[in-house]
């Protein structure tokens, strides 16, 4: 089983990388270093990412998704990117990376 968790893991890598470059709106800190995104899924052409938000109330949602999906589909071999909002667990300053703990 840890063998195909890592290979998902492999396969996904540069999408996490990609979105290094996607930066939160209040802070100058990437979605990755805030801990917002929880998951990557490659399916063929298709990605799922799983993410949540600081609050519930954060004004920037839809910019922030907008940032991700725009970026994403910049890969040459992605064609749609699906967000899917989830809010267990919730955010705390204990997903921020070490980087985004720097900031």
């Amino acid at each position: 089983m840890s063998g195909v968790i890592q290979n998902e893991q492999t396969t996904t890598t540069k999408y996490w990388d990609a979105l290094k470059e996607v930066m939160d709106p209040e802070f100058p800190i990437s979605v990755v270093d805030m801990g917002l995104i929880y998951n990557i899924t490659q399916n063929g052409s298709d990605l799922e990412v799983e993410m949540t938000y600081t609050s519930t109330g954060c004004a920037c949602m839809q910019w922030i998704e907008n940032d991700i999906k725009e970026r994403l589909l910049k890969e040459e071999e992605v064609e749609d990117v699906q967000i899917q909002v989830v809010w267990d667990p919730p955010w705390t300053t204990a997903n921020l990376s070490e980087e985004g703990k720097k900031n």
